[in-house]
């Protein structure tokens, strides 16, 4: 057996493992807003002026809307994978990775209920994805290549909040759990989007003219960088009551801390892109 065959039979393994039914989360009738939802350190404005100036009651509702929004971007994002993860479910060349797809659909599926659950329970609501996309020719491979990246790249991410607010006991519980039961199954999702994206990249780049490996290149690095502009939303600033939303979302974005942070959170997923040649060098995030 191949070693991706074998790490993919362990991986469904795990997965069967690991089940959980989300019929058994129990939800509060509501949440407290004036609780902690999200750990501080990771709400968009950490560090700037304003934050400084907020007192903690306005952190804390502060907190709440950058959640839904967090939970809001995962929904969008897994809405996405679960589209694409079908189409190439049986799609001719998968046949090594279909059983293990199987339960990365049902795994994200769940994933929606919690997030839209919270959502739609305490906030009435879903922030609207800002992402478009927009149809183009690729060359063989490209399109598996690039879906399975940015997944990689989304997943990553949010997995590195959601170890953070799983283990962080300041957090409200619901939201707590909702943290620790994702990066549970995300922790597998990683080992195989990073497997994959390797693959791909070995079979199919060396066939890509250097037109289209420039392409992947600056997609890569464009998707990244919109990923992370959607962690600072004028919606949620405005939700929390905070003046002059869309001039915060510049100032957040520019600040020094939180630039910061967007290279310490993406450094290990940048670390295995360069690593495999898949970018040249480090972007500015």
């Amino acid at each position: 057996m191949s070693e991706w065959a074998t790490t993919v039979e362990k991986l469904c393994r795990a997965s069967e493992r690991e089940y959980y039914n989300p019929s058994h989360f129990e939800w509060p009738q509501t949440v407290e807003k004036d609780a902690w939802h999200m750990s501080p350190e990771l709400i968009s404005i950490y560090g700037t002026a304003e934050w400084k100036q907020l007192t903690e009651q306005r952190r804390r509702l502060l907190s709440f809307y950058e959640a839904i929004n967090f939970f809001s971007l995962n929904i969008h994002g897994e809405k996405s994978l679960v589209e694409g993860l079908a189409h190439r479910l049986y799609a001719k060349g998968n046949q090594d990775v279909s059983p293990y797809l199987h339960h990365f659909l049902d795994e994200e599926n769940k994933h929606m209920m919690y997030f839209g659950g919270f959502c739609m329970r305490y906030a009435g609501k879903i922030y609207p994805d800002r992402k478009m996309a927009f149809p183009r020719d690729y060359a063989p491979g490209e399109e598996d290549f690039l879906f399975f990246a940015k997944v990689m790249i989304f997943e990553e991410i949010v997995d590195a909040y959601n170890v953070k607010m799983g283990l962080d006991e300041r957090l409200h519980t619901v939201a707590k759990q909702i943290n620790l039961l994702h990066h549970k199954d995300e922790a597998r999702h990683l080992v195989f989007g990073r497997q994959i994206v390797k693959e791909l990249f070995r079979r199919h780049s060396p066939q890509w003219p250097e037109e289209s490996l420039n392409s992947v290149r600056e997609q890569i690095v464009s998707y990244l960088r919109t990923t992370w502009s959607e962690y600072y939303n004028p919606s949620v600033y405005k939700d929390a009551q905070l003046a002059q939303p869309y001039e915060l979302q510049k100032t957040a974005m520019a600040n020094d801390t939180a630039a910061q942070h967007r290279k310490t959170v993406s450094q290990a997923c940048l670390r295995f892109l360069l690593q495999h040649e898949i970018l040249q060098e480090e972007p500015e995030l």
